[in-house]
């Protein structure tokens, strides 16, 4: 392997944003897709957050792929439902949009604490970046489960082995959550422009 894990990932988000700096819906989604194998290995601990993710990108693709010339920009999926009045609906994109992208503030959070942190385990690093990101969204049901699930979050050396391949990992966690944080942040500033930003899980 001549890579790390996130080697596809990284690749892909050089394509994520149009000329004019708009995010591109397809590429975006394929970026994120891309982070499900890096999710993988962490097992058990992240099974919850991988079908997450993955739901709410399969939710997305669904409309985009109605009308791919239509729904090229991400946000082009969230405006139709504004238009229609069902952004705020529990099964909406918009809803999917915003999940995804808490999701993805606590994936690049915990590997910016991994960098960050050496001396944390994996289980520290994980709790801290879940407190940082989903936590003040999920209710307690959910926030219960997350904390017993993030018991089993692996040893880190033998993570960091898995991930590594024979790549620089240190270097590319770091493009990738240099890369991906400003995408959130934007995507967080167009949703929280229509007040779609605070929905919390019901």
């Amino acid at each position: 392997m001549e890579a790390t894990v996130f080697a596809p990932a990284l690749e892909e988000l050089q394509h994520v944003k149009s000329s004019q700096g708009e995010i591109l819906t397809k590429h975006f989604l394929d970026a994120c897709r891309h982070i499900l194998p890096v999710i993988d290995k962490f097992g058990a601990a992240m099974a919850l957050v991988k079908s997450d993710i993955g739901g709410n990108i399969t939710r997305l693709e669904t409309l985009y792929s109605s009308n791919p010339t239509r729904f090229n920009c991400l946000y082009s999926l969230v405006q139709v439902e504004i238009e229609s009045k069902t952004a705020k609906s529990s099964s909406s994109c918009t809803n999917g949009l915003l999940w995804l992208t808490r999701a993805m503030d606590f994936i690049v959070a915990l590997f910016q604490n991994l960098i960050e942190h050496d001396d944390w385990s994996m289980s520290q690093a994980c709790t801290e970046a879940y407190n940082k990101t989903l936590k003040k969204w999920h209710g307690w049901l959910a926030s219960s489960s997350f904390t017993v699930v993030m018991k089993l979050a692996p040893d880190r050396k033998k993570f960091m082995e898995v991930i590594g391949g024979t790549g620089d990992i240190n270097a590319d966690i770091e493009n990738f959550c240099t890369s991906f944080s400003p995408l959130l942040a934007q995507n967080h500033k167009f949703l929280s422009r229509f007040g779609l930003d605070e929905m919390k899980a019901s």
